[in-house]
């Protein structure tokens, strides 16, 4: 039997809500969740299952306190732009498009940011598949997305969760605020609320420091506030695009070492090579000698990393169906890096993006396993 997925969180979320879509009431049914008047979907950036049960004892209501609470995984790559869109459409990278951090624009040949949407085209364009709230709208019904003012309308907003109306708040209380006060309208069916400090956390100082877990206990009392609020017949679905892993900055303790392996320094990574994308837990290699890359890069990295061209990469299926439109964007060859290990090239990347203590993208249980709870009102 199949583990629960993140692409059916918000599409279950809206079949139980309205019963308007039958793949979203088959999602429904997959995860268990109950009809119910309205549903709050929040998305807690960077909340691994196994980070969330290493600092149970900070997030009390989150680890043991939510009527179920089961483990789910998200997409490969185990990145936000990817599974924003996983949440918002239901469908896998292979079909969005949302492929990593950075992909290769196939229209161009240069590097494209799936985040900031530097160098990439209209996100319509790119991002096809149509989202749950687009089609809740088509429908009729009413779902309403609460974030930061800066992301409403934003590139990644568009590609992955357009179609629902946009409610501004900055504090974490105060989106808290404007969902209860969202819910208790009779027409809004379906509400979604992001928070992003957890994950900026722990990229800048690791997940297993203390800021982070003091992050995860202001979170922890906000969503329990939220849960103790809800208006009738309503539910509450708490879930993460992907969790985290801290990579040393010296020596890795898994492989010995460095644990920051520069592409750059290695004739063995970087010969033949045109462009590096992705992210440095999940590196999109673009070469016309792809067999020939695969080969050195595995000779190079060993157990330190899963290296597979294209093709065995889409045989694998890793990212699901791929839509021809966008397999160009995939790299010829990519690579997961296993263990506290990463790679990164100092030649297209910045001093402080190479830095990062927290890191997510590969394929391992610690970063695509996140949590899925529910409470009901």
């Amino acid at each position: 039997m199949s583990r629960p997925a993140l692409g059916d969180v918000l599409l279950g979320a809206a079949g139980a809500a309205t019963g308007l879509l039958p793949d979203g009431v088959a999602a429904a049914g997959r995860l268990g969740l109950p009809a119910a008047r309205a549903y709050c979907v929040v998305l807690v950036d960077g909340l691994g299952w196994a980070n969330l049960h290493a600092r149970a004892d900070a997030a009390p209501f989150l680890s043991g306190g939510m009527d179920r609470l089961v483990r789910a995984e998200s997409a490969i790559p185990s990145t936000t732009a990817a599974n924003l869109a996983y949440l918002g459409t239901g469908a896998l990278p292979g079909r969005t498009g949302m492929l990593g951090y950075s992909v290769r624009n196939p229209a161009t040949g240069r590097g494209m940011n799936l985040v900031s949407w530097a160098g990439g085209p209209d996100p319509r364009r790119w991002q096809r598949v149509p989202t749950v709230f687009e089609r809740l709208d088509a429908d009729g019904a009413v779902s309403v997305s609460v974030g930061p003012w800066k992301f409403e309308g934003s590139p990644l907003t568009t590609a992955a969760l357009r179609g629902a109306e946009y409610e501004a708040a900055e504090t974490l209380a105060d989106r808290v605020d404007r969902t209860l006060e969202v819910l208790r309208e009779p027409d809004v069916s379906l509400v979604y609320l992001y928070w992003s400090e957890i994950d900026a956390i722990g990229h800048s100082l690791g997940w297993g420091g203390r800021e982070w877990s003091a992050e995860l206990g202001r979170v922890d009392a906000e969503l329990a506030r939220l849960a103790a609020s809800l208006p009738a017949d309503t539910a509450l679905v708490v879930t993460a695009d992907h969790g985290m892993v801290d990579i040393p900055l010296g020596s890795s303790e898994v492989f010995g070492g460095p644990a920051r392996i520069d592409i750059s320094a290695r004739a063995a990574l970087w010969q033949r090579v045109e462009l590096v994308a992705g992210e440095p837990r999940f590196v999109h290699a673009y070469a016309a000698d792809a067999a020939g890359v695969a080969s050195r890069w595995r000779g190079e990295l060993g157990d330190r990393a899963t290296v597979l061209t294209r093709a065995e990469a889409i045989a694998a299926d890793w990212f699901g169906e791929v839509d021809p439109r966008h397999e160009p964007a995939l790299g010829d060859v990519i690579a997961a890096a296993h263990g506290d290990v990463c790679l990164v090239d100092s030649r297209s990347q910045s001093e402080a993006s190479r830095s990062l203590v927290g890191m997510h993208g590969s394929i391992g249980e610690q970063e695509r396993g996140i949590p899925v709870g529910l409470t009901l009102a």
